[in-house]
């Protein structure tokens, strides 16, 4: 049995729940986040990747709603962190934090509603099960930024990226990669996307109906720093540029760096993993686990000292 924050207090999992009546549950009424956490086995010491930025994203997603946070972003991470410590993690966590409309009211309401904040982890390792996958461009359109703010990671928009997703696995894909209603490429269905052509990376732009991503940010910090120094352009990627990359991988907090060796059956480079891609790939990986001291500010330790064994991944109360 693990423990979530739930509402005002820590609990057990088993005492989370919401009712079946919830404008949150019927309607889709909140916003989330989705933040990693990184076990060092040899500093033995668990750490939280870009945690400020994360409960800050999270409190300006409500804000887009039209919610108030019941809590600033740093009383978020400090729960964050209290959580890890009551859960006794030491592995690779991802944690989950999602404000909502904590009212079992009928009708789709965002004015004068109360707001609740809830928290979970869970141990989680790769996110995929290759270590490169083959994708589609989805018959399915990028919900517009001007219909449901994508930026603002709202929980209802993720129907959007369901279906975009279960369409690809029912094809015989890994994963869907959207367009935006013109025909731009916007991202896959939970992570952003780069390209690599003629020895530049390119990404499309957060007003290509995507999120303000912070694990793309970061990485066009790491691959422009040495000893990478990859040249990097943010601009408009078409369908038909994806097909002639030299490169493609996804990115996000859970896909972390996930190369693409093929799209729409078309294989991309020579069907491997690029050089640039796994180069990045083995730089995050080491700025994740506090490897890279220019990079250490971006992790937040949880164990105020060196863990002297690793717990066992049965979490306690």
């Amino acid at each position: 049995m693990g423990v979530t924050w739930h509402r005002t207090a820590f609990v057990d999992d088993a005492d989370a729940t919401v009712s079946v009546r919830a404008k949150a549950f019927n309607y889709g009424l909140g916003c989330f986040g989705g933040i990693r956490a990184y076990w060092s086995e040899p500093q033995r010491q668990l750490f939280v990747f870009r945690l400020q930025d994360h409960v800050q994203r999270l409190v300006e997603s409500a804000r887009i709603l039209g919610l108030e946070s019941p809590h600033p972003a740093e009383r978020i991470a400090e729960i964050v962190l209290e959580l890890l410590r009551r859960n006794e993690r030491c592995e690779d966590t991802y944690i989950r934090p999602l404000l909502y409309v904590d009212s079992d009211e009928l009708s789709p309401t965002l004015t004068d509603v109360p707001v609740a904040l809830s928290v979970f982890c869970l141990p989680l390792g790769r996110y995929f099960a290759h270590e490169s996958i083959h994708c589609c461009v989805s018959s399915w359109r990028r919900v517009a930024d001007n219909a449901i703010p994508a930026r603002a990671k709202p929980t209802a928009a993720y129907l959007n990226s369901a279906l975009a997703r279960a369409e690809a696995r029912r094809n015989g894909f890994d994963e869907a990669i959207l367009l935006t209603d013109a025909g731009d490429v916007s991202e896959g269905s939970a992570e952003h996307l780069f390209l690599c052509r003629r020895g530049q990376l390119a990404s499309p732009p957060s007003t290509a109906d995507n999120l303000e991503g912070i694990t793309r940010r970061s990485i066009i910090e790491i691959a422009r720093a040495e000893p990478l120094g990859v040249d990097f352009v943010e601009r408009r990627i078409s369908r038909t540029e994806l097909y002639v990359a030299d490169e493609v991988f996804l990115c996000g907090t859970g896909a972390e760096v996930t190369p693409v060796s093929r799209i729409d059956h078309r294989r991309i480079g020579d069907g491997t993993v690029g050089r640039v891609t796994r180069a990045i790939a083995e730089r995050v990986h080491a700025v994740t686990r506090g490897a890279d001291e220019r990079f250490r500010h971006w992790l937040a330790p949880v164990w105020q000292e060196a863990r002297g064994a690793v717990a066992s991944a049965s979490t306690k109360a």
